[in-house]
């Protein structure tokens, strides 16, 4: 995987150390956002959102060739009573 990433890191100009584009690309965060529903309150909408590079983070994804999504797949459904907020 170094090999991989090193190699694509010289071939976007950006160097050779895949260590500091890991560091920089772990700074993006994203955020669960849970909101009840109006109908049943004991209920939850939860949709998991990408924050947004800040303008370093976002050359280096340009520079790489790739796009954050806005979205990310829900996490896997839990009915457990334990689990709920």
């Amino acid at each position: 995987m170094w090999k991989t990433l090193e190699q694509w890191q010289s071939r976007a100009g950006l160097g050779n150390s895949p260590r500091t584009i890991l560091d920089e690309l772990g700074r993006i965060q994203s955020t669960d956002v849970v909101l009840p529903l109006s109908e049943d309150p004991s209920r939850i909408l939860r949709i998991r959102c990408v924050a947004r590079p800040d303008q370093a983070q976002a050359l280096l994804l340009d520079r790489l060739g790739l796009r954050l999504p806005e979205r990310l797949r829900p996490p896997p459904i839990c009915d457990s009573p334990s689990v709920r907020m």
